[in-house]
């Protein structure tokens, strides 16, 4: 099967990545199972695996898509018909009574269900890219990993948590002075930033970490970010909303919607570094091609997806937080 995978940001990954790094992975695992992939992106992309064609936008697909592809892998929605078998995966939450293409598909089961939708693959990484955990590093501190600067992170909420379980938090994807939400400045010394990092240092700083402080008030659709944190042997301590259940078991972390909770679970250091590095291991970028050539074969079959355009349903953000 030849698959296009086209998405609206270069590739690879160059900091943090998220999209642009499963798809990546999916790419790989999808040529290793013995199946041909281009990538449709942005001038400057290049990949060693698979063909890069360049995306130009305001050009109808009919006319990008080459000949010889089996079906079209789109990260966001195409807007218009495409005449070819195709498929889009949302990644992120929609916006609520915005109708999905047919052929949409999930990220998680409760990403899924909020949109009136069975069809979901679970993200998934090739784990080898971030090399082998070190066990006997010693673990300075605890992390919150994302982008700080939306407010339904709640950078806010992890930096509480960490006060008051008196452990030092390294916050990776924001920085001290905050100018996108007013004037915010984090004056605790026990606080440190370090940006949007990525690479060497990102998993330096992971595998420098005693857990993932993640207290999202939002229903976050999948959470790459925890199982990268599960991966170096960290528990996850966040709030139960979106896909976090389906991934944080109670021998990986603690979920709960109060910041005194989350505190006293940091704090008890009771959790199997080795039971989290092998939850992690279940999110693999193999898994995620096999179930995604399983709706391939589906689509290229004639099947539709859906016989009604996906909707979210319901609020994703604004949720509970007793802080």
């Amino acid at each position: 099967m030849h698959i296009l995978i086209v998405n609206r940001s270069p590739i690879p990954v160059f900091g943090y990545g998220g999209t642009e790094r499963v798809i990546w992975d999916l790419g790989r695992a999808l040529v290793q199972a013995g199946h041909r992939v281009s990538y449709l992106v942005p001038k400057g992309s290049h990949c060693e695996f698979a063909s890069i064609l360049t995306l130009r936008e305001n050009v109808p697909w009919e006319e990008q898509v080459p000949d010889g592809i089996d079906i079209v892998h789109f990260q966001f929605n195409p807007g218009t018909h495409v005449a070819i078998p195709h498929l889009m995966t949302q990644h992120g939450n929609s916006r609520e009574s915005v109708a999905l293409p047919l052929n949409t598909v999930f990220v998680s089961r409760d990403h899924a269900r909020r949109h009136g939708s069975d069809s979901f693959v679970y993200n998934g990484l090739d784990w080898s890219a971030y090399g082998a955990v070190d066990w006997q590093r010693p673990r300075s501190h605890f992390h919150f990993l994302g982008k700080a600067a939306w407010r339904v992170k709640n950078v806010r909420g992890a930096i509480d948590i960490a006060h008051d379980a008196g452990v030092p938090l390294a916050v990776l994807g924001g920085d001290r002075l905050n100018l996108k939400r007013g004037f915010r400045f984090t004056w605790s010394r026990t606080v440190s930033f370090h940006g949007m990092v990525g690479g060497i240092e990102k998993i330096q700083l992971l595998n420098a970490s005693r857990g993932l402080i993640f207290p999202v008030l939002w229903h976050e659709p999948f959470g790459l970010a925890v199982i990268e944190s599960l991966y170096f042997g960290m528990p996850a301590f966040a709030t139960p909303y979106g896909a976090l259940p389906e991934i944080i078991t109670p021998e990986c972390g603690a979920l709960s919607a109060s910041r005194s909770a989350l505190a006293q679970a940091v704090a008890s250091g009771r959790y199997d570094q080795h039971a989290c590095h092998a939850r992690a291991l279940s999110f693999d970028a193999p898994a995620m091609a096999r179930d995604y050539l399983a709706i391939y074969g589906r689509i290229c079959q004639g099947e539709t997806l859906h016989a009604e355009p996906p909707v979210l349903k319901g609020e994703v953000k604004h949720l509970p937080w007793n802080a």
